[in-house]
């Protein structure tokens, strides 16, 4: 398959379109009866007779030892009346470690058999949905998960060539079998080759390193809070985000067949991902961002602004780098957390993705290539488009923060600061402590912030925020962090279900049997009102000072420059709000301590942000001059909880 080199533009979704499909999606009768949109594919085939088959594809590789290669579990549903037909269908399929240990989406559901091996009940609703509509829908099981042998290595080769595989066996490159252990080969004549993986969380990670590999055949990939480099799953900048490994992980959704086989593959894990941060072959293995030149597959990418878990560092670097290969490319950006959009956003959602892969693996012109590149949420259930993603316009400024009249009370402009601010790291405080104190002298941050603005202002994109401090220990980790001072309604991401709130009522999208419901529990939008929003987060070791990946004990009394990477977003601080940046130690919660309490002092004239705003510095400049409302005084300000520290795993928190 060639290599795509257009970008697209894509048009608003119809309002009435959407309408139209919420109507139909009540019950699985409904579903069935009428068209989901016009010019697409349409729910004709049976799903209750729709043929449903185990195969085992061999990966060539023997992760386990055992003297055999191994093979991985692929369970198959797919339309009866094409194959009777003669035609041959597109591949939906998700490749997870989730099927038999923890479950997937917000209802966590597992795979389940009937008494000839055969899945009877597939998670999720891509089954019931697009095998109507004659896609086949394929759930792999990851190497050394559930019925699939081999070991689990999180991210590297034997993950993505589970997945790989599957892929090569349905374009006629691969041998599968019609048992784990027999002879009898099967084939996959009733496709066409042309496949697309989706996934949330780890499923969606093994999607973006399938589409690194530049497998013929994956013609689009849709990942969903989803890792772009393991690196930056475990460390930023040196900086640990856990306190484990991905031995951790592969233990947690290794089958107990490869828990007995696999104690050399966790080795290598612990070996491999040393606690101090630094970078190592290990990595390498696991970046997919390095291989983007190779992805040939389009790209519908979905993430929470707020994700604590997978984190929106790893939108930014994977975004650029497929831009700068000519991908085509497709983002919705929530104010949620790690929440897949079916639970934030179902009915546009199911039926976007369906116009999606009917655009990409059934070449129906429904249009969607010609509409806004991007989907941004700025209030609970509010949505924005945009024509391409950052907006163009969009130029980076470089921002300058000075003192104040109190300590660590400043102020964030164009011109260069003087003198110095500092702090002591307390790894007890977080994000939200800084913020909310913004206005008052702690000692535990140094916080600058605007004027309240005179007109809005827009951030899209990643920022950077270089510093030059120096500590007064030999290790010293520090925050820098971007934050809206405003009275706002946004998602309560802190909460337990990260933005939604689970109700009781269920909705059907697709078609159920007895054994596999197409309805699930809908949700509402759990909202906060606050007076700021954490808008932007970055961290890192100073000890990475000359290296990002490699660190180094540090001279107390010296000064080190290092600058942050802040993740990506899209946010619009309104008129009357203030933006501020807070330069802080450990954001408890969401890095972890360094060995000493150091106190830093920070040479302001020396420190900066560089900040990416629709219209660049002039539009910076505008929005800080002019008449404006007066500085608020200082007083406590209420957001949303403290981070949580929970999540070592990948995967759904609701």
């Amino acid at each position: 398959m060639p290599k795509r080199t257009r970008f697209t533009t894509w048009r608003p979704l119809a309002t009435a379109a959407t309408a139209a499909l919420l109507a139909t999606l009540i019950t699985p009768a409904a579903v069935q009866a009428a068209p989901a949109t016009p010019r697409g594919s349409e729910p004709v085939h049976s799903y209750e007779n729709a043929i449903r088959e185990a195969v085992w594809v061999d990966t060539g590789l023997d992760g386990d030892r055992d003297g055999k290669t191994d093979r991985v579990a692929v369970d198959i549903v797919r339309p009866r009346e094409p194959a009777r037909q003669g035609r041959k269908v597109p591949v939906i399929m998700d490749a997870s470690p989730y099927y038999s240990c923890c479950g997937r989406g917000n209802e966590s559901q597992k795979k389940t058999y009937d008494a000839q091996g055969r899945v009877a009940g597939m998670p999720l609703y891509y089954d019931n949905y697009f095998v109507p509509r004659g896609y086949a829908f394929v759930g792999v099981d990851l190497a050394g998960t559930n019925r699939s042998d081999g070991c689990v290595d999180v991210g590297g080769r034997s993950d993505i060539q589970s997945a790989k595989a599957v892929v090569d066996w349905l374009n006629g490159r691969a041998k599968a079998y019609t048992t784990r252990t027999g002879t009898t080969r099967a084939q996959a004549g009733w496709t066409n080759g042309r496949t697309g993986m989706i996934g949330k969380s780890w499923d969606g990670t093994i999607a973006n390193g399938v589409a690194a590999t530049g497998v013929e055949g994956l013609r689009t990939i849709v990942p969903i809070s989803a890792i772009s480099s393991w690196y930056d799953y475990y460390f930023q900048q040196g900086a640990p985000l856990y306190d484990s490994g991905p031995e951790w992980l592969s233990d947690y959704v290794d089958s107990p067949d490869a828990r007995a086989k696999c104690a050399a593959v966790q080795q290598k894990l612990v070996d491999g991902a040393p606690r101090t941060g630094d970078w190592t072959p290990l990595w390498t293995e696991r970046d997919y961002v390095k291989a983007a030149r190779k992805v040939k597959a389009s790209v519908f990418l979905i993430h929470g602004m707020q994700d604590l878990n997978v984190r929106m560092k790893h939108v930014g670097p994977w975004w650029n780098a497929l831009a700068r290969n000519g991908v085509e490319r497709k983002i919705w950006l929530s104010q949620t957390g790690h929440v897949d959009p079916f639970d934030f956003r179902r009915g546009a959602w199911v039926q976007t993705l369906h116009r999606w892969f009917d655009h990409e693996l059934m070449g129906i012109d429904n249009g969607i290539d010609r509409e806004p590149m991007a989907d941004i949420e700025r209030a609970p259930g509010q949505w924005d488009t945009a024509r391409v993603w950052p907006p163009t316009g969009t130029r980076t400024a470089t921002l300058r923060p000075d003192r104040g009249t109190q300590t660590g009370v400043g102020t964030l402009g164009l011109h260069r600061g003087h003198g110095t601010e500092s702090f002591t790291d307390d790894p007890n405080l977080s994000e939200t402590d800084w913020a909310a104190r913004i206005d008052r002298p702690t000692p535990e941050k140094a916080g600058f912030t605007t004027r309240p603005l005179t007109r809005d202002l827009r951030l899209s994109g990643a920022s950077e925020v270089t510093v030059t401090a120096t500590p007064s220990t030999p290790t010293a980790h520090l925050s820098a962090v971007l934050v809206d001072l405003g009275p706002a309604t946004i998602r309560d991401y802190a909460d337990a279900g990260e933005g939604i709130t689970t109700l009781t009522n269920r909705t059907c999208w697709g078609a159920s049997t007895t054994a596999d419901s197409s309805c699930f529990k809908e949700t509402k939008a759990k909202a906060a009102d606050v007076d700021y929003t954490v808008v932007s987060r970055g961290w890192a070791d100073l000890g990475n000072h000359a290296f990002d990946h490699k660190g180094s004990p540090l001279t107390p009394g010296k000064p080190y420059t290092i600058t942050l990477d802040l993740a990506a977003t899209d946010h619009v601080v309104p008129k009357g709000h203030r933006l501020a940046l807070i330069v802080a130690g450990t954001d408890q919660g969401l890095i972890d301590p360094p060995a000493d309490k150091p106190r830093l002092t920070l040479d302001l004239s020396r420190t900066s942000a560089r900040v990416p705003f629709t219209g660049g510095a002039a539009a910076f400049a505008r929005a800080t001059t002019g008449a404006a409302t007066a500085t608020p005084d200082a007083a406590f300000l209420d957001g949303v909880r403290e981070p949580r520290t929970t999540h070592r795993v990948p995967e759904a928190s609701q």
